[in-house]
């Protein structure tokens, strides 16, 4: 064979860092605080209504296209009533397999080979390789860190757009650091997009999961943004059914339909007695949200005590599922190598940040670890990383 089998746009992206880490795990028998899924299921009354809807016959041949009037009424109610956001749901609304299909389908759809796309550094490793295949040119824009936590330059920001320009690809709350951008910040973006006719592309998939009485503002909210913005949504962070592969955006007619249009073409359908669930879910009382938040919040700062009790300099997430820290304090420098000796040093597997830059010097000495765990994972996960201190 003359060429290589895979395609160039992909030539950088070999096997995820989250499968080779959870292979480590599965191997070693560590405790694995590397991929950010729970180890306990979501609400029983939403898992019995999927049950439920494989026993009525919904779902259990290929669902419309666009999802299930149910979960596409859920979705614009949700929309209205957190964020005083009408979607029309036959229009506006599209349910995907999950999120990361929601990616991928919006950048295939809105970006020209040749287009730049900005996006917050470092960033979730779908993105790059979403914005490769629609023959887009990534833009970095990284989130530094200052004063225990990381925040966004909107100088630098500014000074990332040129002409050929796109979009930019924004996600807050921020997986790997757990930033969540203010009003303030996302009144800059908006006004920014606004200014230089920017479309924006919005991952807010860990919408409900705020801490430290934090605000998730939605930047379709905000003037001039409805038209030009798809929010991704997402049921699998929100109700721990991360298995299910439930998302959707919501968008302009013309921006969904343009997103529809690649969407039909990557899993066409998907998940068809678990979107009739997911709308259930979409329904459930506020105090649900309210007990989960505050659940999570608790579990981040139980392993955050554990990892500084073990040495680490810990940056302090504000939402998501995830903890980002430093190495440095442990005489360590290389993220990737360190976590590759983890699971034999301490039985516990994270992921190196360094896999989430275009330069990874930048998050050379940086490592993620997951608290969405049980209580008794976290406790025995900040025993074992303690042997680093000893």
């Amino acid at each position: 064979m003359k060429r290589p089998p895979l395609n160039r746009r992909l030539a950088e992206f070999g096997t995820t860092i989250f499968a080779e880490m959870s292979a480590l795990a599965a191997g070693t028998g560590a405790i694995n605080l590397g991929q950010g899924f729970p180890d306990t299921d979501g609400p029983d009354e939403i898992r019995e209504a999927a049950v439920r809807a494989l026993r009525d016959g919904r779902g259990n041949q290929y669902p419309p296209g666009p999802g299930v009037p149910e979960l596409r009424t859920a979705i614009a109610d949700h929309q209205r009533e957190r964020y005083g956001l009408a979607y029309d749901p036959d229009a506006e609304v599209l349910v995907t397999a999950g999120a990361t299909e929601a990616i991928a389908a919006s950048l295939l759809a809105l970006v020209e080979p040749g287009d730049e796309v900005i996006a917050l550094e470092p960033y979730y490793d779908s993105y790059a390789a979403c914005v490769a295949m629609a023959g887009g040119t990534r833009v970095p824009v990284t989130l530094r860190p200052h004063a225990g936590a990381y925040v966004l330059d909107l100088d630098e920001l500014r000074a990332a757009v040129t002409d050929r320009t796109r979009l930019i690809l924004l996600n807050t709350p921020h997986n790997p650091t757990g930033t969540v951008l203010t009003r303030a910040e996302l009144t800059a973006v908006a006004e920014l997009a606004v200014e230089r006719d920017l479309l924006v592309v919005t991952d807010e998939v860990y919408e409900h999961l705020v801490f430290d009485g934090a605000e998730h503002v939605p930047i379709a909210s905000l003037p001039g943004m409805r038209e030009r913005t798809v929010t991704i949504g997402s049921a699998g962070k929100t109700f721990s059914f991360t298995g299910w592969k439930v998302g959707w955006i919501t968008a302009s007619p013309e921006l969904t339909a343009a997103v529809r249009s690649a969407k039909q073409f990557l899993t066409y359908v998907s998940s068809g007695p678990f979107q009739y669930a997911i709308a259930e879910a979409l329904r459930l009382p506020t105090a649900y949200f309210d007990t989960l938040r505050a659940d999570l919040q608790r579990k981040r700062d139980l392993l955050g005590d554990g990892l500084r009790a073990a040495g680490f300099e810990v940056y302090r997430p504000r939402g998501t599922y995830f903890i980002t820290t430093d190495i440095t304090p442990l005489g360590e420098k290389d993220a990737h190598a360190f976590c590759r000796a983890l699971p034999e040093r301490c039985g516990v597997v994270a992921i190196p940040n360094s896999v989430f830059y275009d330069d990874p010097d930048a998050g050379r000495s940086q490592v993620r670890f997951a608290f969405c765990k049980k209580d008794d994972v976290l406790i025995e996960a900040g025993s074992r990383l303690r042997r680093l201190a000893s």
